[in-house]
């Protein structure tokens, strides 16, 4: 019974010596989390860029988004998340996949809608980040609708990849690996 009051005891002291590191050292969820959403949105906006314009309408099948629908469903998608974890309306005035269709246009407008999300992120610490906002499912903290919105990101920077490889391209996080 000693042993394993020694042993939780040990284990909380280290928890919390982790937890004070972090806390002096800058690191944080939300710093972590931003991190994540920084390399993805790094990844999705050069995958736009590198693309051809004359690819924008490419799409691999018919029942697919073309690639240029795709980026405008990312930019809408990051306006619908974050404004979502911004507790506020979202900002976006049109539908972006069905409205901007030119390489200027949809890269201004995934520009200009990560730009946003970085703002949300920018006004948000752990403790504001564990606050609960409406969403689809049932209440959840901001951090995690963030999450989500990433986790959207990276879903669909996988398709942007299968784009980019059909049209003979090398997607961006494979550039940096060579």
């Amino acid at each position: 019974m000693i042993r394993a009051s020694l042993i939780v005891v040990g284990l909380c002291l280290c928890l919390a010596s982790h937890v004070a590191v972090a806390q002096t050292s800058g690191a944080s969820l939300t710093a972590a989390a931003k991190r994540t959403s920084d390399f993805i949105k790094g990844n999705i906006i050069k995958s736009a860029e590198k693309m051809p314009e004359e690819n924008y309408s490419f799409q691999p099948t018919p029942e697919v988004r073309t690639f240029g629908a795709m980026l405008g469903h990312i930019a809408n998608s990051n306006y619908r998340f974050c404004s979502q974890a911004d507790g506020g309306a979202n900002p976006a005035r049109t539908d972006i996949e069905k409205t901007a269709t030119s390489k200027a246009d949809l890269v201004k407008a995934l520009t200009e809608s990560f730009a946003y999300c970085d703002g949300v992120f920018a006004k948000m610490n752990d403790k504001t980040g564990g606050e609960l906002v409406k969403f689809p499912g049932g209440d959840m903290p901001k951090l995690g609708v963030l999450g989500v919105n990433t986790a959207h990101n990276f879903e669909h920077y996988g398709n942007l990849i299968t784009y980019l490889r059909i049209k003979g391209l090398v997607p961006p996080s494979s550039e940096r690996a060579r």
